[in-house]
């Protein structure tokens, strides 16, 4: 199926590796134009080559707002503008919210909160001048379902879902549409590193039977990012396997 996204400008944070990749893999063969970002230089080359399609990676650090203006200001530079933002990063250090002290939720709402903020509002001036927009957050099923031991992560991550519905309604009548995506247990390198052979046996607790496989996850974001997609807004996916149990 034609997306209808051929020479789009696209903006993938922390495109690297993961879902970030996955998602810029699917872009690119949909021939959007690509640009990510990441801060080792040498993972950044070696995801540019699998990318492919003219697909361009510059070095920068989205953990901060201050890099996560940076990267979208230097992305856009390079594309001249930006029609599609998929905003992405990694997590705060795991803990409870009994003993996690006070000072981390700072860095951990720069980390997960702000950052997002800050690309968002670098790339809508470019969206509202097109009158065309598509912002896709990555972020988990934990703002759904709170997940024990990640208590930063699931206060900072439930807050772009509520920035990012608030958005969704103001930009509504711009021609902008505004997603999040929340991915349940997939087979990237790192989910492998940390469960290994046992990553298998989690299957057990997805009802559908299997760990996603984040090629699938990047083509929802892709259709997400489509013109098909014109008319789903301020939505919060689940890209699960039917993990979370809940009715919403």
């Amino acid at each position: 199926m034609d997306l209808g996204i051929v020479g789009k400008k696209a903006v993938v944070a922390a495109g690297t590796s993961g879902l970030g990749l996955a998602s810029a893999v699917s872009l690119a063969a949909n021939g959007a134009h690509v640009v990510i970002c990441g801060r080792n230089k040498e993972r950044l080359d070696a995801a540019v080559a699998t990318v492919g399609h003219g697909c361009i990676g510059i070095t920068h650090d989205v953990s901060e707002q201050k890099g996560a203006r940076a990267f979208v200001e230097d992305a856009m530079s390079r594309l001249g503008g930006v029609d599609i933002l998929v905003t992405n990063g990694g997590g705060p250090p795991p803990g409870n919210a009994i003993d996690m002290p006070i000072e981390m939720y700072s860095m951990a709402l720069e980390l997960s909160l702000l950052s997002v903020i800050s690309m968002c509002q670098t790339a809508l001036p470019s969206m509202r001048e097109t009158g065309w927009g598509r912002i896709i957050a990555i972020t988990s099923i934990s703002v759904r379902q709170p997940i024990p031991q990640i208590a930063l992560s699931n206060t900072a991550r439930a807050g772009v879902t509520g920035y990012l519905k608030s958005l969704a309604g103001d930009v509504a009548a711009m021609g902008i549409t505004v997603n999040t995506v929340q991915p349940g247990v997939h087979a990237t390198d790192r989910i492998k590193g940390v469960y290994g052979s046992s990553l298998e046996a989690m299957a057990t607790s997805i009802p559908v039977g299997f760990v996603g496989d984040p090629g699938d996850f990047g083509e929802a974001v892709a259709f997400l990012a489509s013109q098909q997609a014109k008319f789903i807004t301020g939505a919060s996916i689940n890209i699960d396997g039917g993990q979370f149990a809940g009715l919403q």
